[in-house]
């Protein structure tokens, strides 16, 4: 299949100083594709070489079988449309009237539009959700909805291909979500394709095809997002310390690696909110016993807790037992995350039984009909039914991080 867009050795910079070195990329119709990596580290460079406003320092960019340098700003509005960060200087310009630009490669000499220019336009702000925008003024829109209206001047170009730089910066987490979501269904649906430069990584990881990973001047890797991050893969890229990127939630999350205070009995799901808590307080954790296939270890490895496991679908071993009975009891004090009970970790709850008929301190989330079913009322045995009553119990304990028992 040939490329709708493809790069040749191409170093992309300004004049003679190259910013971002041998780059070759081959985009295919309906892609989309996102550049990502810390900021200085040439996206914006890129991006503006792709669509022929900056020369090439090196290489070639081709549009479809042609150089891009060579194909007139006529005939690439035809096919290329572009979406920057600069802000528009506009005043007294309704929202339709800035979507209307976008036909301007379609229009006569005199730039009049005609019954399907307008037609496409109609179709361009209602495609994202913006007709109702049209007769406002541009400036008074908010972020998000003038994000949407650049977004619909591009499509009303009819392009092939859009190049957006950020085009989910400044923006509510709303309309971030919209934006993305209106990008992925014109590829899907149109088979437009997309190139663009995003700072949100779970965004970018979860919704973009193939991405390309920028630093200090080099493509560090390009791929499908689950064949390029690892674990360590984002630290590395933003020079992160004390975070790791967790493949199975598609989140960054925060390590602890401090000596494990409190026990989390945990599993199927029910550990990440509690072991975020325990960090945020300030806490070391130790936490199990987990099925290595479970959600809960997956986010305590990224965490880099303290973690006592078992392999898939296996039985608890003695040694597990053992070893999470003595971090029970090392603990300052212990959570039950309210974890659902089946053969494979009866264990568990033996365990916290045994430690609240010892005395030591045990926060259940079950509830506390739940709570009282199992293991009945004991002065050691706390409930909490919620994340704030979870804080308070904690606070209740009066244990400090960081000090003795």
């Amino acid at each position: 299949m040939n490329p709708l867009l493809s790069t040749i050795s191409l170093d992309a910079g300004y004049g003679k100083r190259a910013v971002v070195e041998n780059l070759d990329v081959h985009v295919l119709r309906g892609q989309t594709i996102c550049l990502i990596g810390p900021n200085g580290s040439g996206k914006s460079t890129v991006l503006r070489t792709l669509a022929g406003i900056l020369a090439p320092v090196k290489g070639a960019v081709y549009l479809g079988q042609r150089e891009i340098g060579r194909i007139t700003p006529a005939e690439k509005a035809k096919q290329l449309a572009l979406v920057l960060t600069e802000r528009l200087n506009v005043n007294m310009t309704s929202a339709r009237e800035i979507v209307a630009l976008g036909r301007s490669p379609h229009t006569d000499f005199l730039g009049r539009l005609s019954p399907e220019d307008h037609r496409m336009v109609d179709e361009a702000l209602e495609t994202v959700g913006a007709l109702d925008l049209g007769e406002r003024n541009f400036t008074s829109l908010s972020d998000g909805e003038k994000q949407k209206v650049l977004i619909a001047r591009a499509l009303a170009q009819d392009p092939e291909l859009v190049i957006l730089d950020e085009p989910t910066s400044h923006l509510d987490i709303k309309h971030k979500i919209e934006v993305i979501q209106i990008l992925n269904r014109l590829s899907r649906e149109r088979g437009m394709t997309v190139i663009m430069a995003l700072h949100d990584i779970d965004i970018a990881a979860k919704n973009c095809q193939t991405l390309l990973l920028v630093k200090n001047g080099k493509v560090l890797a390009q791929g499908k997002p689950e064949d390029i991050i690892g674990e360590n893969t984002i630290g590395e890229l933003y020079d992160i310390e004390g975070a790791a990127f967790d493949r199975v939630t598609g989140a960054l999350e925060v390590c602890n690696e401090k000596a494990p205070e409190v026990f989390v009995a945990a599993g199927a799901g029910t550990g990440p909110s509690v072991y975020r808590i325990l960090s945020r307080l300030g806490y070391g954790i130790a936490t199990g016993i987990l099925q290595e296939n479970d959600m809960d270890y997956q986010v305590a490895s990224s965490m880099r807790l303290y973690r006592i496991s078992e392999k898939p679908f296996e039985p608890i071993s003695r040694a597990a037992a053992e070893q999470a009975r003595k971090k029970m009891e090392e603990a300052k004090f212990i959570i039950d995350c309210g974890f659902p009970l089946g053969k494979c970790n009866q264990v568990n709850r033996l365990l916290l039984g045994e430690a609240i008929a010892k005395g030591f301190p045990v926060i259940s989330l079950r509830g506390s009909a739940e709570t009282a079913e199992l293991w009945g009322e004991a002065a050691n045995l706390f409930s909490a039914a919620s994340a704030a009553e979870l804080c308070s119990r904690i606070s209740d304990l009066g244990y400090a991080p960081g000090k003795g028992s």
